[in-house]
Order: C-alpha cells, then structure tokens, then sequence
C-alpha cells in the first residue's frame, strides 16, 4: 500500500465490505496496532530514521500474509518510500507526511520517529531523553476515528549498567496532548 498524490480507481463496495466490520473508533483497535509497530521499530534498534506504517484491514492482504487476524484486525504495511536523509521530529518529515494521500483500503497510519523528551511527571528539573513517538490515528468517516501517541523512553547508561536486559523491556508513556501536531498532519493524509 503505497501512498499515494493521485487517485486511482478502487471500488467503494469492495473497500466497503473489508472495513464494514471495523470500529474506527475503538481504541483497542489502534492499540494493538500500535502494539505491533513498537515491537518492530524496537527489533530495528535505536539511532533509526522515522517508520510509517499504514494500516489496512487483514482481508486485503489475506491472500499474500499469514497473519492472525483475531488479534488485531489490522494489518502494518511498512511505507518504504520514506526519505533516509530525513531526520526524525524534522520540520521536513511533517512536510513530508503531509505530502502524503492514502489509497482508500488504508483506514488509519502510525509514525514511530526518535525525538528528545522531557518527561514532566519528573519535575522541573527532568532532563531531557532520548525517545521514540509512537503516533498512530484511525481514519472515521468524518475524520473522528481513534488517536493515541505513546513515547518510548531510551534507556539510560545507569539504566542498562543495573539491567542488561532494559533494552529488551520497552516502557511506553501516555498521557492527552501528547504530540497534537502529528496527529493532526497524520489526519490531515486521510483529506481529500
């Protein structure tokens, strides 16, 4: 599922019958999904250029991918199409995204892109971290379905020195108003 700046031909009833079943507006939707993209940008490493996936319901790619469609009933499809020498929280990559236009079979996106976060829960005088941003939004008719972002905090040198295996043991934060304008440049691919 490439994105896409022109429309091309699909059929309504076709892509009808695929996301029927689907509530765009559950939110354990658009968990599980973004459960998955975690697990795969986390098995990338860190030091990584930003990842777009979008989401489209299983029964498209049924045919091409053994998946289960009973644990989440959206499928990932890695967008290769994303520039390297873009950098993550760039100016340029929301420029970028918002170039993009889905084809009708993709009902939502994630970007998962590393960025430096402070965490405020900390205090005032919390340093800044290394972090992924998780960012994932479902597309509803009106443009009103499921939102979350999640962050990923890196782990510290003090961290790993007390446990080797933190790097294997990804914590996602979440709160309201995390990131606002990256979901909204991800909704905005969805317009017409």
């Amino acid at each position: 599922m490439a994105p896409s700046s022109s429309d091309s031909p699909h059929s309504s009833d076709h892509t009808s019958d695929h996301t029927a079943d689907l509530d765009l507006h559950d939110d354990r939707i658009l968990n599980a999904a973004l459960r998955e993209a975690v697990d795969f940008v986390h098995a990338e490493g860190w030091d990584r250029p930003a990842t777009l996936f979008a989401l489209v319901p299983h029964a498209f790619i049924a045919d091409v991918v053994d998946a289960d469609a009973q644990e989440n009933p959206l499928a990932l499809v890695v967008q290769e199409d994303l520039p390297e020498h873009i950098r993550p929280g760039s100016e340029e990559l929301g420029e970028f995204i918002a170039t993009i236009r889905w084809p009708e079979q993709v009902v939502g996106a994630i970007l998962a892109q590393e960025i430096t976060f402070v965490n405020t829960a900390e205090g005032t005088d919390a340093e800044p971290r290394a972090a992924r941003l998780y960012s994932g939004i479902l597309s509803g008719p009106q443009q009103d379905g499921a939102e979350r972002t999640l962050i990923q905090l890196r782990p510290t040198e003090e961290e790993l020195d007390a446990d080797p295996f933190a790097q294997d043991k990804p914590q996602l934060l979440g709160g309201e108003d995390i990131a606002p304008g990256v979901i909204a440049t991800l909704r905005a691919t969805f317009e017409d």
